[in-house]
Order: C-alpha cells, then sequence, then structure tokens
C-alpha cells in the first residue's frame, strides 16, 4: 500500500450548515442563536441543527428543544425548510467546482477533493481561493472549514479542528502528534461501542491505538474495517470500498397532535410511497418491508418493529398491500391508548431490476403487471406537474411536510423528493 510523501487531499465540511443556511437566507436571523426544528409551536421535538451563535452558547444538534430553551433562552427556533438546503447545496457544489473538481460528495455538508500539484504547493491559497468563491458567490453567512492530509480519512479529522471557518493542514513530516492528543469521538469510524470493545481490550488513548498492530485492529472491530482504519492514520493511501445499497427508508417524528394510531397509519403511507418513488427511480425492487413504531404507554418509551416479506417488487399497490398487513400485526400488539411518537419505514432485501429474481406465478401475473404499468403511469404524471397529483389512497401530510425531503445529514434529497 503506498504512502504519500505530502498532502493530497482536501476535505471540506460547512460549517452549521441548514442553520447558516437559513441564516444567508432570512437577514433577520443573522448573528443570533438559531435551532432548525422539523415542526413549530411545541416544546416535545428537539433542535436538529443549530447555528455556531448556538453552539457557542451550549446548544447541541439533536438536543431537545426544552433544554436548548433553559441553556439559551432566547435562540431562535426556525422550522426546516429542506428544498432551500437542497438548492443551497447545489449552488455551494458549482461554485466549489469552479475552483478544484469536486472528488466525492460525501453528504449535504461535507466533500472531498483530490489535489494536484499546483494545490498541494499552496494550500492556503487553495482554501482562501474556496472560501472568497462561497463568500462571494452565495453568501457571507455560509462558512466552511477545510483540511489538508495525505488521504480523505486524515483530512476529514483535520478539518474539525479548527472550526468555525478555519484550515488545518497536516503534513506527514507532522504527523502523528496532531492525532495523539484527541479523543476517540474525533476518529471517523471509532464509535461509542467500539470506544467499549478498545476500552476491553486495553487502549484507551488515540496513541495506543496508533501503537497496535495492523492485525490487532482487524481483530478487535471483526473484520478488515479495523486494519483499513490503522493504515488509514498513518497516512497511507486507503481507497474507499465501493458501496452498495441495500435500503431505501424514511422516518419521522410526530406532532403531539397526531401521535394516534390512525394518524400513524396515514402518515406511513407517505412515507413508503415515497420511498418506493426513490427506490424505482434508482431501478431496484424489494423483497423486504419493516415497519418501526416508537410509542409512549403511560410513561414508557417503547419500540417494535414489524416484518413483511414480498415477491421483488417495487409497485406503490405492492408496497402498500404490505404495509397494511404490518400495520394489523401493530393494531393487535398495541394497546388503543398507546401514543406514536416516531416510525419509521425500511424497503429491504434489495435486487436491482436487471438482476430481479421473481416468483415463478408472479411473472405471468396479470395483476402485477397493470399494478406496475398504473405505478409508472403515476410517476410519469406527478413528474410531469411537478408535485403529487395522483395517488393511491389517501395524502395527508404532518405538520412540517417535506415528506421524503426533510432533513438528512448523509443524504442528499433531489429535486423530485419534493413533490
Amino acid at each position: 500500500m503506498r504512502k504519500p510523501e505530502t498532502i493530497e487531499y482536501l476535505y471540506l465540511d460547512f460549517d452549521g450548515f441548514f442553520a447558516s443556511v437559513e441564516q444567508q437566507a432570512r437577514p433577520a436571523l443573522r448573528g443570533k442563536p438559531v435551532g432548525v426544528v422539523p415542526f413549530d409551536n411545541t416544546l416535545h421535538t428537539v433542535v436538529i441543527a443549530c447555528s455556531k451563535e448556538a453552539k457557542a452558547r451550549g446548544v447541541k444538534n439533536v438536543m431537545r428543544v426544552r433544554d436548548a430553551k433553559r441553556i439559551c433562552p432566547d435562540i431562535v427556533l426556525v422550522t426546516q425548510t429542506p428544498d432551500l438546503y437542497r438548492r443551497a447545496h447545489d449552488t455551494l457544489i458549482a461554485e466549489i467546482n469552479a475552483v478544484i473538481p469536486i472528488d466525492v460528495i460525501k453528504s449535504i455538508d461535507e466533500l472531498a477533493c483530490k489535489l494536484d500539484a499546483r494545490d498541494i504547493a499552496n494550500p492556503e491559497a487553495l482554501s482562501e481561493q474556496i472560501k472568497e468563491r462561497i463568500h462571494y458567490g452565495v453568501g457571507s453567512h455560509i462558512t466552511c472549514s477545510i483540511g489538508f492530509a495525505t488521504n480523505r480519512h486524515l483530512a476529514k479529522i483535520a478539518c474539525k479542528m479548527d472550526k468555525p471557518n478555519g484550515t488545518t493542514i497536516w503534513h506527514p513530516k507532522d504527523m502523528p502528534e496532531p492525532l495523539l492528543g484527541l479523543p476517540f469521538d474525533d476518529i471517523p469510524g471509532v464509535g461509542r461501542n467500539m470506544e467499549k470493545r478498545l476500552h476491553r481490550a486495553g487502549i484507551y488513548t488515540v496513541g495506543a491505538l496508533l501503537n497496535t498492530q495492523p492485525k490487532q485492529m482487524r481483530k478487535i472491530w471483526g473484520n478488515v474495517t479495523g486494519e483499513r482504519l490503522w493504515y488509514a492514520l498513518h497516512g497511507y493511501d486507503v481507497k474507499a470500498l465501493p458501496s452498495q445499497r441495500s435500503m431505501y427508508g424514511h422516518g419521522r417524528v410526530l406532532p403531539p397532535k397526531d401521535r394516534s394510531i390512525t394518524n400513524a397509519e396515514t402518515y406511513s403511507r407517505v412515507l413508503l410511497v415515497k420511498a418506493a418513488r426513490r427506490m424505482r427511480r434508482d431501478g431496484y425492487y424489494a423483497s423486504e418491508l419493516y415497519l418501526w413504531l416508537g410509542f409512549r404507554t403511560g410513561r414508557d418509551n417503547k419500540g417494535k418493529s414489524f416484518k413483511a416479506s414480498m415477491a421483488a417488487v417495487n409497485d406503490d399497490q405492492a408496497c402498500l398491500s404490505a404495509l397494511q398487513s404490518l400495520w394489523g400485526n401493530a393494531r393487535e400488539f398495541l394497546p388503543n391508548y398507546a401514543k406514536i411518537v416516531r416510525l419509521g419505514i425500511t424497503l429491504g432485501k434489495l435486487s436491482p431490476a436487471i438482476a430481479r429474481q421473481t416468483d415463478m406465478f408472479m411473472n405471468d401475473d396479470p395483476k402485477r403487471i397493470k399494478h406496475e404499468s398504473i405505478t409508472k403511469t403515476v410517476d410519469a404524471l406527478n413528474w410531469k406537474y411537478g408535485k403529487t397529483i395522483i395517488t393511491q389512497g389517501n395524502w395527508s401530510l404532518p405538520d412540517g411536510g417535506n415528506v421524503g425531503g426533510k432533513i438528512a445529514f448523509t443524504r442528499i434529497p433531489a429535486a423530485e423528493d419534493f413533490r
């Protein structure tokens, strides 16, 4: 495996992306502590994302609104506007691409670039050029932090070191000293559960982790990921493994007034149809459907998952029929007084359209062929008119709307997700 002798990657992370986009779009929010929430007029939800002003006061992402208001009484709560974030993302990507080709978009607020000889010679100038392009091409209230290192993994860690609006350059000659004082939380790939495993193995610091042998890292992780992390942290050029789509899904926290079983079932239909549309758009079929419910009975918070098998389908009728059977099971399990706080829908066990393995009887089933044809026609009409004008059954959106295109850190919604 090659070990670069100079920096080769840039990693960019936008600072408080969702809140800063709101501040850029709405001048009245600028300079104020801002928290983005899924819906308004309730304390029974969380701050999904917050501005740098709110973070400076102790507010954190995914903090309960009640706690955020206690820490920062003057925090301004703004209901999410996901389509605004999508359009801001597209604009920012275009501006950065005009400076340096983007190698990979990791999420809606993170990306990485491969450096050429000129960039390697003067990374400070490249960073400044990117920041100026964003400042004058998009707006001064959207900033980013940038890290440079020999590989993408180290560059990602570096870009978190001087937030907001900072630039950190880790040359090979400087390593590994910048890593030694970091907590495990700052190392991508070391989560809370993995940290417990490391402690059981007698590894309590990043320095001790670096001194561990790669084969031992593989043993601790239980797979090659641990060994790959060792090489990445030691500055080797570790190539990302190709990823494969494993599921399509959507989740939702329900507003307090809509937490009945009946409303939850209605909203789950919308979530499922949105997920099925994405799946069809990408050319997949699903053979499993999962319904997850987070519910409250009295003071107790509980969760329950239900699963249904399907015959490699992607049309709305087949998916909704499977969902209906899951709700039959859920109603038998749940007491009538249960309050559904959260729900999630997942289409799993995917197969690409070109590799679809169908039931021998389903292939020639006229009803199945008809329903797939109807679904294609409905998709085409909704696409033509730019919104959902035809659905199978009720189409009621919960407060906050944006089902299928809601705020997402790891997925970049497409324009079609908002129809």
